[in-house]
């Protein structure tokens, strides 16, 4: 078959009926008379908040402040919906300038809304901590609100006068927020020419993973050759954000580049490093073996980086329609904990999820929690491919947890990155256990445990490789400018030795980096992925040989939300991620696979 046949064959699977999100739980539209009432009334509240309360948050007692605080979260929630609502908008066609526009004005909007708000957390900062103890005690409605003080006062240090505060604040629209801006239109813009089609980059990228190798080998050589087309703009948004994160690290007195990350994650820095020490460690035994596994199964010494995703030789790689996938996860979930099932049911009976590729929106997939007085929206671009299933899975993972969380409250509710990732990892392993036990078949067997790998790799090791390609990028970056040259010489490097031997690139590759919004949009938040899978991996042995009464232990730890830190939350299961063995068994399930997988070999 010819690459513009099989492209042609592939363009029209049979998915069924693919939901699209109703976004009226936030507001009717973009020019809803609700929404103007609501930045409005905003808009006065802020400037009376203000006026109530700047430059006294010292002489408040303990109730005085909880009032305070209540009034501040309910604020911030108004504002946070009206932004959750323009940013789903956008993310649903960042190509439509009317769109654009709006989500736009609705940042600068709200932006200036909430300049006035800027003192609060500022002078929580400066109460003295005897003080505030002192409050928290004689006051339980204050004592609510100890999880959130305590995380925003972990910023004392590095916080700035009013004044540059306010700046910062004031200019972020025009700054950081217009760089990510172009970013993702220019991303959305994009069309790659194959099989007689102009593809969008969740088009192309997903043709990486097609049945046939010369479609695969075409979208890998026109992706890297559009993306090459666009690399200088690329470079200069990577530049100039790097170096905007520098200016600001160095006035907050941030010592290394992922210190603020780490701090906002509430995370220690030496954890951080035993992960990724840990993982680095093992490219060899996960990553090097299972690529040379697969170029073995493939007839080959060697796999072009084009067929790193590709499906087995023998995997049939049916489309899954969207009714079966969504059977297949609410299933999975159901056998783990009904009450579970029942959260994840909601987005399917509800316009919750938006799931058809389209012209104009947003790549990827993400889980958006809006406000706890609404409800999450999941983004996916479903293709029927069983890793669509497992996205499904992962994204549905996040909406509850979301969901549950929420239950704490707007400002609770909050779930660091690296504790934010569980549920999501968890479902895909809760939907993958429920496969592969239902599988008889050796050969699908196989081909569902490489799947699997593959996405653990994905996960773990690459998200790892990204975490290392951003360090050097941010570090080289202080002694100055990083040409388009040097951002793919370094790519180069950390795939060679993440990927290893068994992987080979062409120059077409260099120019990867460039599409991933994660190094534009939150730098360093990639090592949350390998976190939350290694995490998973220990919590799901623990899970194996636990007795009842885990589900429930389970839903109690995402229902607290960002009330508690990794260390409390992961003590009920005996799991202390400070220990670096906790990492070991974690990596050590992806190594028993490939293990599995090597043995069926033999």
């Amino acid at each position: 078959m010819s690459s513009s046949a099989a492209l042609a064959a592939n363009d029209t699977p049979d998915l069924g009926t693919l939901p699209t999100w109703d976004l009226s739980d936030l507001y009717p539209g973009m020019e809803s008379p609700e929404l103007k009432a609501d930045l409005d009334r905003m808009e006065a509240d802020a400037k009376a908040f203000h006026g109530r309360y700047a430059g006294k948050l010292a002489g408040l007692d303990g109730n005085a402040l909880a009032e305070a605080i209540r009034d501040y979260e309910r604020m911030d929630e108004v504002l946070s919906r009206v932004m959750s609502y323009a940013g789903l908008v956008y993310n649903g066609n960042m190509a439509d300038p009317a769109i654009a526009k709006f989500y736009q004005s609705a940042q600068e909007r709200v932006n200036a809304i909430s300049t006035p708000l800027i003192f609060f957390t500022l002078e929580i900062n400066r109460l003295e901590d005897r003080d505030l103890d002192a409050r928290l005690k004689s006051s339980p409605e204050l004592a609510r609100y100890a999880p959130w003080l305590r995380d925003v006062r972990l910023f004392r240090e590095h916080q700035l006068s009013d004044e540059v505060e306010r700046l910062l604040h004031e200019k972020h629209v025009v700054g950081r927020a217009a760089w990510n801006r172009l970013f993702d239109e220019t991303i959305a813009a994009l069309r790659f020419p194959m099989g007689g089609k102009d593809l969008t980059c969740a088009e192309a990228l997903n043709r990486l993973s097609d049945r046939n190798r010369e479609v695969r080998k075409e979208a890998g050589e026109v992706i890297g050759r559009v993306l090459g087309d666009n690399i200088r703009l690329f470079s200069l948004v990577t530049n100039t954000l790097a170096k905007d994160k520098e200016i600001e690290d160095g006035w907050r007195g941030y010592k290394t580049p992922i210190s603020a990350r780490n701090l906002s994650n509430r995370v220690e820095d030496e954890v951080v490093e035993a992960l990724s020490t840990a993982v680095k460690d093992a490219y060899p035994t996960l990553s090097h073996r299972y690529y040379a596994l697969k170029a073995k199964w493939f007839g080959q010494d060697r796999l072009d980086y084009w067929d790193r995703n590709a499906p087995l030789p023998d995997d049939a790689d049916r489309s899954i329609r969207w009714e079966e996938a969504r059977d297949i996860v609410l299933g999975a979930y159901g056998r783990f904990s009904p009450d579970l099932a029942g959260l994840g049911k909601r987005f399917f009976d509800n316009a919750w999820i938006d799931a058809p590729v389209r012209p104009g929106k947003a790549p990827g997939a993400f889980a958006h929690p809006t406000v706890p007085s609404a409800h999450p929206y999941l983004l996916v671009n479903y293709q029927g491919k069983t890793r669509d299933v497992m996205t499904l899975a992962h994204e549905l993972g996040h909406g509850v947890h979301q969901i549950l969380a929420g239950r704490q409250g707007h400002l609770l509710s909050d779930t660091p990155l690296t504790l934010a990732e569980t549920a999501s990892v968890f479902g895909e392993m809760l939907t993958f256990r429920a496969l592969l036990a239902a599988e008889t078949d050796p050969k699908r067997r196989r081909i569902l445990l490489a799947t699997k790998v593959e996405d653990m790799l994905n996960t773990v090791v690459r998200q790892i490789a990204f975490f290392d390609f951003e360090k050097r990028v941010h570090t080289e970056r202080r002694e100055g400018e990083l040409t388009a040259e040097r951002l793919g010489e370094i790519w180069m490097a950390v795939q060679t030795e993440s990927l290893g031997p068994a992987l080979r690139f062409d120059e077409t590759y260099r120019h990867y980096w460039s599409y991933i919004p994660h190094f534009i949009h939150s730098p360093f938040y990639v090592y949350a992925y390998a976190f939350g899978d290694c995490l998973v991996n220990s919590l799901y042995a623990v899970y194996q040989e636990a007795e009842e009464g885990f589900a429930q232990k389970y839903l109690k730890m995402l229902e607290a939300g960002g009330t508690l830190r990794h260390r409390e939350l992961l003590a009920p299961f005996g799991l202390d991620a400070s220990d670096p063995a906790f990492w070991q068994k974690g990596l050590g399930v992806i190594r028993g696979f490939v293990d599995e997988l090597e043995r069926a070999e033999a």
